[in-house]
């Protein structure tokens, strides 16, 4: 006889999946029913469950009140993910995970759980492409216990330069014109349109037009002598003015609450998404403008994320928005902070800084997977005197701006080590809009008026920057 190889655990798991009596266990998770009121001893007990959908990925994420000790295997077709947890008997809470999957989540099918053994829990997560599933846990940090995080990434990386495209395809509003500049600009007048046509017509196999000529347009019904195409300049074609937004914090971490329970993360998002309105309808000398936001929904992005897809996008500024907070309610005003090389300017900017540093530890940031750890640390250790120096400059605008109908906390721009603000390419200032902490701009911060009065401080202190500081001759590719 000949010998047959082994099943690999994938193929076992596979076939163990597909049984029909497995999916029922699965799906109603009817061995429960039978353990009665059996407990594990010194099982750990899952306290909240949640899913983050984004996409650039989607998370899950258990909170225990003991570590959770698991085995997970991948089926790549269809792809799905299994995680074993042990020790656990199936709860309420758990049971919640299956209707947290929300319709539209670009990564996440479906999710099934049940009772797989007296003593494991299975979770099995369906997918709606091929995944490079990452599974971690989380020591306690304020306000969570113990997490066992799911992250699902896409297997073809989310490009932020696709995003920004993306977004124009597809008509993100762009709000109320600056004065000098219609809303919508004409197709043919328009960068990034140019290359977005370029790009359809590429995938559709026709030759691509150039993006450094322009079409001749005949002006009468009688034929023009034939004329050799006009070559016009790579910045009057191809320049665009792109402004990265940065709403602070977001998905697993909230940042600072408010008296009411106002949440730092939502309330900046709002005012970035307002603030993107207004850029998208904005010309600088006749240079379209487009903004790019570092997350556009509720969901985490890791601090050096976020100043990588700022660099990929080729952005000409760098804006994180967030609200401050302290621990005594009377504390209130707005600041604007820069990057600091020789320490902070203040107490104040060096406590904010190590408190907004710490993101990464609340937001849930998987250590183990950083394989170029080093290589990001020294990127983030390149800053420049010269992009500090233009920090400073687009600060000082900012703060002009916000300071013409708000209280100021600083009347300048302070600086510190602020890890987001560390490109050393791209202009960048976190701008502390108020003092969530604080009742009363609590109260502001909420109002979607106000929330538009500090876009549009915002975008005159941008238009402002660019007219003391002409944009520098840049050519963006596909």
């Amino acid at each position: 006889m000949s010998a047959h190889p082994a099943p690999s655990a994938a193929d076992v798991l596979a076939s163990t999946l597909s049984s029909p009596h497995r999916r029922r266990l699965l799906q109603a998770g009817s061995l429960v029913l039978l353990l009665g009121p059996y407990h594990l001893a010194h099982g750990a007990n899952v306290v909240a469950v949640r899913v983050w959908p984004a996409p650039d990925y989607s998370r899950v994420t258990l909170e225990s009140d003991k570590p959770l000790k698991t085995t997970q295997t991948f089926v790549p077709n269809p792809p799905r993910l299994a995680v074993d947890i042990e020790g656990m008997v199936l709860n309420t809470t758990l049971k919640e995970l299956v209707a947290k999957v929300q319709p539209d989540d670009p990564n996440i099918a479906a999710i099934r759980i049940g009772q797989n053994s007296p003593t494991v829990v299975r979770i099995v997560i369906d997918l709606k492409q091929a995944a490079k599933p990452q599974v971690f846990t989380l020591k306690p940090i304020a306000p969570y216990k113990h997490r066992l995080v799911l992250d699902l990434y896409p297997a073809k990386e989310v490009d932020p330069l696709e995003e920004l495209i993306h977004e124009r395809i597809n008509g993100v509003a762009s709000g109320p014109a600056e004065p000098d500049a219609p809303a919508t600009p004409a197709e043919d007048d328009d960068p990034l349109g140019a290359l977005i046509a370029q790009h359809h017509k590429a995938e559709q196999g026709a030759p691509a037009a150039s993006t450094t000529t322009t079409p001749a347009k005949p002006t009468t019904k009688t034929p023009a002598p034939t004329q050799p195409a006009r070559p016009t300049s790579a910045k009057s074609t191809e320049r665009i003015i792109i402004v990265a937004l940065d709403p602070g914090h977001g998905g697993e971490d909230p940042g600072a609450i408010g008296p009411r329970g106002t949440r730092e993360k939502d309330v900046v998002l709002k005012i970035a998404l307002q603030l993107r309105q207004r850029i998208n309808g904005t010309r600088i000398n006749g240079i379209p403008m487009r903004a790019f936001m570092t997350r556009d929904a509720d969901f985490f992005v890791p601090l050096a994320t976020r100043v990588s897809k700022a660099r990929r996008v080729q952005a000409d500024l760098f804006i994180s928005i967030h609200a401050d907070a302290f621990t005594k309610p009377s504390a209130k005003g707005a600041s604007v902070y820069a990057l600091s090389q020789k320490g902070a300017t203040s107490t104040a900017a060096s406590w904010l800084a190590k408190k907004e540093n710490q993101a990464d530890l609340i937001g849930g940031l998987n250590v183990g997977d950083q394989k170029d750890k080093a290589v990001q640390q020294a990127l983030l250790d390149m800053s420049t005197t010269a992009q500090i120096q233009s920090s400073l400059k687009l600060g000082t605008e900012l703060l002009k701006q916000i300071g013409s109908f708000a209280k100021l906390h600083k009347p300048k721009v302070e600086q510190a080590g602020f890890a987001v603000l560390k490109a050393p390419d791209i202009p960048s200032v976190l701008v502390e809009t108020a003092f969530i902490s604080n009742p009363e701009e609590e109260q502001r911060l909420r109002s979607s008026a106000y929330q538009a009065k500090l876009a549009d401080a915002m975008m005159k202190g941008i238009r402002q920057y660019f007219a003391k500081n002409p944009p520098l001759a840049r050519v963006r590719s596909m």
